[in-house]
Protein backbone atom coordinates (compact mmCIF):
# COMPACT_ATOMS: atom_id res chain seq x y z
CA UNK A 1 0.00 0.00 0.00
CA UNK A 2 1.58 3.33 -1.02
CA UNK A 3 1.54 5.91 1.79
CA UNK A 4 1.22 9.57 0.73
CA UNK A 5 4.32 11.41 1.97
CA UNK A 6 4.05 14.26 4.42
CA UNK A 7 5.54 17.66 3.71
CA UNK A 8 9.22 17.89 4.74
CA UNK A 9 9.66 18.97 8.32
CA UNK A 10 6.06 18.19 9.27
CA UNK A 11 5.73 17.29 12.94
CA UNK A 12 3.83 14.18 13.99
CA UNK A 13 1.25 14.00 16.76
CA UNK A 14 0.47 10.50 17.98
CA UNK A 15 -2.48 9.22 20.00
CA UNK A 16 -2.86 5.77 21.55
CA UNK A 17 -6.42 4.50 22.06
CA UNK A 18 -6.50 1.71 24.62
CA UNK A 19 -8.83 -1.26 24.54
CA UNK A 20 -11.86 -2.33 26.52
CA UNK A 21 -11.22 -2.64 30.27
CA UNK A 22 -7.64 -1.52 29.73
CA UNK A 23 -6.03 1.82 30.50
CA UNK A 24 -3.83 4.58 29.18
CA UNK A 25 -0.94 2.96 31.07
CA UNK A 26 -1.13 -0.37 29.28
CA UNK A 27 1.94 -2.36 28.26
CA UNK A 28 1.49 -1.49 24.58
CA UNK A 29 0.96 2.20 25.29
CA UNK A 30 4.22 2.25 27.26
CA UNK A 31 6.05 0.29 24.56
CA UNK A 32 5.07 2.64 21.74
CA UNK A 33 5.47 5.71 23.93
CA UNK A 34 9.08 4.88 24.74
CA UNK A 35 10.02 4.26 21.11
CA UNK A 36 8.20 7.27 19.72
CA UNK A 37 9.96 9.43 22.32
CA UNK A 38 13.29 8.46 20.76
CA UNK A 39 12.10 10.28 17.64
CA UNK A 40 10.93 13.29 19.60
CA UNK A 41 7.27 12.30 19.36
CA UNK A 42 5.09 12.36 22.49
CA UNK A 43 2.38 9.71 22.58
CA UNK A 44 -0.84 11.05 24.07
CA UNK A 45 -3.03 8.41 25.69
CA UNK A 46 -6.56 9.50 26.65
CA UNK A 47 -8.08 7.49 29.51
CA UNK A 48 -11.49 6.28 28.42
CA UNK A 49 -12.26 4.96 31.91
CA UNK A 50 -12.91 8.51 33.05
CA UNK A 51 -15.00 9.68 34.79
CA UNK A 52 -15.95 6.08 35.64
CA UNK A 53 -15.85 2.71 33.89
CA UNK A 54 -19.48 1.92 34.78
CA UNK A 55 -20.83 4.58 32.42
CA UNK A 56 -18.48 3.88 29.50
CA UNK A 57 -20.03 4.06 26.01
CA UNK A 58 -18.68 4.33 22.48
CA UNK A 59 -20.36 7.71 22.20
CA UNK A 60 -18.50 8.97 25.25
CA UNK A 61 -15.22 7.63 23.85
CA UNK A 62 -15.80 9.43 20.55
CA UNK A 63 -16.57 12.67 22.40
CA UNK A 64 -13.39 12.32 24.47
CA UNK A 65 -11.35 11.65 21.34
CA UNK A 66 -12.90 14.65 19.59
CA UNK A 67 -11.87 16.81 22.55
CA UNK A 68 -8.30 15.46 22.23
CA UNK A 69 -8.20 16.24 18.50
CA UNK A 70 -9.78 19.69 18.64
CA UNK A 71 -6.69 21.65 19.86
CA UNK A 72 -4.43 19.99 17.26
CA UNK A 73 -4.48 22.30 14.27
CA UNK A 74 -1.19 22.21 12.39
CA UNK A 75 0.25 18.70 12.67
CA UNK A 76 -1.11 15.46 11.24
CA UNK A 77 -2.35 12.97 13.83
CA UNK A 78 -1.36 9.32 13.72
CA UNK A 79 -3.60 7.06 15.76
CA UNK A 80 -2.63 3.71 17.23
CA UNK A 81 -5.75 1.87 18.37
CA UNK A 82 -5.86 -1.44 20.21
CA UNK A 83 -8.88 -3.78 20.23
CA UNK A 84 -11.91 -1.60 21.09
CA UNK A 85 -9.58 1.37 20.66
CA UNK A 86 -9.01 0.09 17.13
CA UNK A 87 -12.76 0.10 16.49
CA UNK A 88 -12.86 3.64 17.88
CA UNK A 89 -10.04 4.68 15.52
CA UNK A 90 -12.02 3.33 12.57
CA UNK A 91 -15.12 5.31 13.54
CA UNK A 92 -13.04 8.43 14.21
CA UNK A 93 -11.36 8.31 10.80
CA UNK A 94 -14.74 8.74 9.14
CA UNK A 95 -15.95 11.40 11.58
CA UNK A 96 -12.79 13.51 11.87
CA UNK A 97 -10.96 13.09 8.53
CA UNK A 98 -9.45 16.57 8.70
CA UNK A 99 -7.51 15.60 11.82
CA UNK A 100 -6.41 12.00 11.29
CA UNK A 101 -3.48 11.39 8.97
CA UNK A 102 -2.95 7.63 9.24
CA UNK A 103 -3.74 4.77 11.59
CA UNK A 104 -2.28 1.63 13.10
CA UNK A 105 -4.84 -0.88 14.34
CA UNK A 106 -3.91 -3.70 16.71
CA UNK A 107 -6.47 -6.53 16.73
CA UNK A 108 -9.32 -4.08 16.01
CA UNK A 109 -12.69 -5.18 17.38
CA UNK A 110 -14.55 -4.59 14.12
CA UNK A 111 -17.47 -6.83 15.16
CA UNK A 112 -17.70 -5.90 18.85
CA UNK A 113 -21.22 -6.20 20.33
CA UNK A 114 -22.69 -7.35 17.03
CA UNK A 115 -25.16 -10.29 16.83
CA UNK A 116 -23.39 -13.61 17.07
CA UNK A 117 -20.26 -12.31 18.82
CA UNK A 118 -18.80 -15.26 20.69
CA UNK A 119 -17.97 -13.21 23.80
CA UNK A 120 -21.54 -11.94 24.13
CA UNK A 121 -23.96 -14.84 23.61
CA UNK A 122 -27.69 -14.02 23.76
CA UNK A 123 -28.13 -15.37 27.29
CA UNK A 124 -25.36 -13.14 28.64
CA UNK A 125 -26.82 -10.10 26.90
CA UNK A 126 -30.23 -10.90 28.37
CA UNK A 127 -28.75 -11.24 31.86
CA UNK A 128 -26.98 -7.91 31.38
CA UNK A 129 -30.24 -6.30 30.26
CA UNK A 130 -32.18 -7.75 33.19
CA UNK A 131 -29.64 -6.81 35.85
CA UNK A 132 -28.74 -3.46 34.35
CA UNK A 133 -25.04 -4.03 35.00
CA UNK A 134 -22.48 -6.84 34.78
CA UNK A 135 -18.98 -7.30 36.17
CA UNK A 136 -16.06 -7.41 33.73
CA UNK A 137 -12.43 -8.03 34.57
CA UNK A 138 -10.63 -4.73 34.20
CA UNK A 139 -7.02 -5.34 33.19
CA UNK A 140 -5.98 -1.79 33.99
CA UNK A 141 -7.25 -2.11 37.57
CA UNK A 142 -6.50 -5.85 37.89
CA UNK A 143 -9.97 -6.30 39.40
CA UNK A 144 -13.59 -6.76 38.39
CA UNK A 145 -15.52 -3.60 37.57
CA UNK A 146 -19.23 -3.20 36.83
CA UNK A 147 -20.38 -1.88 33.46
CA UNK A 148 -23.88 -0.58 32.76
CA UNK A 149 -26.03 -2.16 30.05
CA UNK A 150 -26.05 1.25 28.37
CA UNK A 151 -22.63 0.36 26.95
CA UNK A 152 -24.11 -2.47 24.90
CA UNK A 153 -27.16 -0.48 23.82
CA UNK A 154 -25.01 2.43 22.71
CA UNK A 155 -22.58 0.18 20.82
CA UNK A 156 -25.42 -0.97 18.54
CA UNK A 157 -25.48 2.55 17.07
CA UNK A 158 -22.05 1.97 15.50
CA UNK A 159 -20.74 -0.47 12.93
CA UNK A 160 -16.99 -0.14 12.29
CA UNK A 161 -17.17 -2.83 9.59
CA UNK A 162 -19.29 -0.52 7.40
CA UNK A 163 -17.27 2.64 7.97
CA UNK A 164 -15.80 4.49 4.97
CA UNK A 165 -12.42 6.20 5.32
CA UNK A 166 -9.48 7.14 3.12
CA UNK A 167 -6.52 7.30 5.53
CA UNK A 168 -3.67 4.81 5.03
CA UNK A 169 -4.07 2.08 7.64
CA UNK A 170 -1.92 -0.75 8.96
CA UNK A 171 -3.59 -3.63 10.80
CA UNK A 172 -1.78 -6.23 12.88
CA UNK A 173 -3.85 -9.26 13.82
CA UNK A 174 -2.98 -12.46 15.68
CA UNK A 175 -4.27 -15.71 14.19
CA UNK A 176 -4.53 -17.18 17.71
CA UNK A 177 -6.63 -14.28 18.99
CA UNK A 178 -9.50 -15.56 21.18
CA UNK A 179 -11.18 -12.14 21.42
CA UNK A 180 -11.12 -10.88 17.82
CA UNK A 181 -11.67 -13.42 15.05
CA UNK A 182 -8.93 -12.85 12.48
CA UNK A 183 -11.38 -13.73 9.71
CA UNK A 184 -13.54 -10.68 10.50
CA UNK A 185 -10.44 -8.50 10.21
CA UNK A 186 -9.50 -10.09 6.88
CA UNK A 187 -13.03 -9.44 5.61
CA UNK A 188 -12.92 -5.85 6.82
CA UNK A 189 -9.70 -5.14 4.91
CA UNK A 190 -10.54 -7.08 1.75
CA UNK A 191 -12.46 -4.28 -0.01
CA UNK A 192 -10.34 -1.40 1.29
CA UNK A 193 -7.23 -0.74 -0.84
CA UNK A 194 -5.92 1.78 1.73
CA UNK A 195 -5.66 -0.97 4.37
CA UNK A 196 -2.74 -3.40 4.76
CA UNK A 197 -3.10 -6.40 7.09
CA UNK A 198 -0.28 -8.37 8.68
CA UNK A 199 -1.40 -11.70 10.14
CA UNK A 200 0.86 -12.75 12.99
CA UNK A 201 1.36 -15.98 14.90
CA UNK A 202 0.24 -14.39 18.15
CA UNK A 203 -2.72 -13.91 20.51
CA UNK A 204 -4.90 -10.89 21.25
CA UNK A 205 -2.25 -9.03 23.23
CA UNK A 206 0.30 -9.24 20.37
CA UNK A 207 3.05 -8.88 22.99
CA UNK A 208 5.46 -11.29 21.33
CA UNK A 209 5.07 -9.45 18.02
CA UNK A 210 5.69 -5.91 19.26
CA UNK A 211 9.29 -5.64 17.90
CA UNK A 212 8.07 -6.74 14.45
CA UNK A 213 5.10 -4.37 14.64
CA UNK A 214 7.32 -1.46 15.66
CA UNK A 215 9.63 -2.00 12.68
CA UNK A 216 6.66 -1.53 10.34
CA UNK A 217 5.16 1.35 12.33
CA UNK A 218 8.44 3.26 12.34
CA UNK A 219 8.48 3.21 8.54
CA UNK A 220 4.74 3.82 8.21
CA UNK A 221 4.92 6.98 10.33
CA UNK A 222 7.95 8.15 8.32
CA UNK A 223 10.13 8.29 11.41
CA UNK A 224 12.95 6.66 9.44
CA UNK A 225 13.65 6.35 5.73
Amino acid sequence: MPVPPRLPGTAVTALYLHGFASSSKSTKAAYFGERLARHGVTLRCPDFNQPEFATLTMTRMLEQLEAELAPIESSPVAIIGSSLGGALAILAAERFPEHIDRRVLLAPAVMFAKPGHHLLPPERIEEWRRRGTLPFFHYGDNAERSLNFGFFEDSLRYNPSETAFSQPTLIFQGVRDQSVDYRTVEQFARTRPNVTVSMLDDDHQLTASLPRIWNDVELFLELIE
